[in-house]
């Protein structure tokens, strides 16, 4: 059975349809929230939340297709929730230190973290159009952003994380050998 056909059953109220969509995108919700909230209390709160959410307003789905990009925007709408009710005494130990260089430069070569480290708007597009292979319109839906701003945000980022891999590049270039 297709994501469709599940998605009109859940919207019947077949709730073991619903448990099979969030069963299909369970890991790209976890990973969208693990890149907004990081940690992993916030995250399966996050999570819960959406779920809820979105088991509750099934009936204001318009288009089937659409479920996925749908769940993506509660999701975002929940992460920025929280987000914004976080305490803004944040202490200093919490904060990451981006100043400090890091122990070993291929600490810096795993992608996912070279994204994680990207300021959120940049980290958002890379995450929903790369890791978990929305298109532009779906990322630009999720996010309530325009479809050019989903494009500048992609190219700015992609030229931070060139940036950050040529500066590894240079780095290991200029190591001499033992």
């Amino acid at each position: 059975m297709d994501s469709t056909d599940l998605v009109h059953q859940a919207i019947a109220g077949d709730r073991d349809a619903f448990i099979s969509l969030i069963r299909e995108i369970e890991n790209s919700l976890y990973n969208t929230a693990k890149s907004m909230l990081r940690k992993e209390e916030d995250v399966a709160d996050a999570i819960q939340e959406t779920i809820l959410k979105a088991y509750k307003s099934m009936h204001t789905l318009r288009e089937a297709q659409y479920f996925r990009t749908w769940m993506f925007r509660i999701l975002i709408n929940e992460c920025n929730t929280m987000l914004s009710r976080r305490s803004l005494s944040t202490s200093y130990a919490e904060v990451p230190e981006a100043h400090q260089r890091r122990s070993s430069p291929y600490d810096e070569v795993d992608m996912r973290e070279a994204v994680d480290r990207l300021e959120e708007s940049k980290r958002m597009v890379i995450v929903l159009h790369y890791f978990e292979d929305l298109t532009l319109r779906q990322v630009a839906d999720a996010l309530n952003i325009s479809e050019s701003a989903v494009k500048m945000r992609l190219s700015r980022a992609r030229q931070e994380l060139y940036q950050k891999f040529k500066n590894f590049r240079e780095v290991n270039i200029h190591v001499k050998p033992i």
